[in-house]
């Protein structure tokens, strides 16, 4: 598995999103726990979950608890996993998404995640989407504050904007690890974010890498230069899409949900795969980027 720079540690060049296995849909927890299983022996070191991610009211923190779980239970060595989660989004129990980013949430939301992880210091710690109704300024820092104050290792934001990647790091005083917005061959909206952390050096976590939950499976279908490559290389469009990702900038770090072992399998070996220049500007032009 190739390796890229998050912060001040190297993980996995392909993540994992938790997301799938706790919210609609969900596999059964063998299954969830299976594909946890198969992306750690293919070589990710990248889990990346939130206490969002669940169903019920009352099942808060469920992919957290899921991925401690997952590691408890794996045969071989897990120190060099990073598990990246996220607080400031909840979810009412009835399919919607709020938002709370007041510093008192984010202070009561660390300290549960810490205890569902099973951590001293939560590895990455990422501020979940932007709250109207805070100053970004007040979120942010409170993020800050856990930083200092030991609780988590690493911060990072998610949903944001250039002027907000800025701000944060300002507040962080340069110790902005990470960026974790939606970017896909269907959503190249947040690629000013995306050269931003190139041209800053933060590392930048593209969430639904290969279209969400439901359109993942479409990807070769909508987009035919992603199916040409993968005819050439005898491989899915699906790891094209996240080949085209590596290869746009050192700082990338696709983080692709998954529910099953056979896809998360699937993803980590995109690392491995290596597209032609003319591939590359190709699958640019076919999706709008230059």
């Amino acid at each position: 598995m190739q390796l890229r720079q998050l912060g001040d540690v190297q993980v996995s060049a392909i993540g994992l999103g938790g997301m799938p296995m706790s919210i609609e849909g969900r596999p059964d927890e063998t299954r969830a726990l299976a594909t946890i299983h198969a992306a750690l022996d293919a070589g990710v070191t990248l889990l990346d979950t939130a206490d969002a991610y669940h169903l019920h009211a009352d099942e808060v923190g469920h992919n957290e608890s899921l991925i401690a779980k997952a590691l408890r239970t794996y045969g071989g060595d897990t120190s060099g996993v990073l598990v990246a989660t996220k607080g400031g989004a909840l979810r009412p129990g009835d399919g919607s998404w709020t938002l709370d980013g007041s510093p008192e949430h984010l202070r009561e939301a660390c300290e549960a995640s810490l205890r569902r992880l099973g951590v001293d210091a939560i590895g990455l710690y990422q501020f979940h989407r932007p709250d109207p109704k805070v100053p970004y300024a007040e979120s942010v820092g409170a993020i800050r504050d856990l930083l200092d104050a030991g609780k988590i290792r690493m911060a990072g934001i998610s949903n944001a904007d250039p002027d907000q990647i800025r701000q944060a790091q300002e507040i962080l005083g340069g110790r902005l690890a990470s960026v974790q917005n939606q970017y896909s061959p269907a959503f190249v909206s947040s690629r000013p974010e995306l050269d931003l952390c190139d041209e800053l050096g933060i590392a930048f976590l593209p969430w639904s890498p290969l279209g969400g939950i439901s359109g993942a499976a479409e990807l070769g279908g909508k987009f035919a230069a992603f199916a040409e490559v993968a005819r050439e290389h005898d491989v899915s469009p699906q790891r094209v899409c996240l080949a085209w990702m590596l290869a746009t900038s050192p700082v990338v770090i696709p983080i692709p949900g998954s529910s099953r072992p056979e896809t998360a399998r699937d993803s980590a070996a995109a690392a491995d795969l290596v597209l032609t220049a003319d591939e590359k500007t190709a699958l640019d032009e076919a999706v709008g980027v230059f």
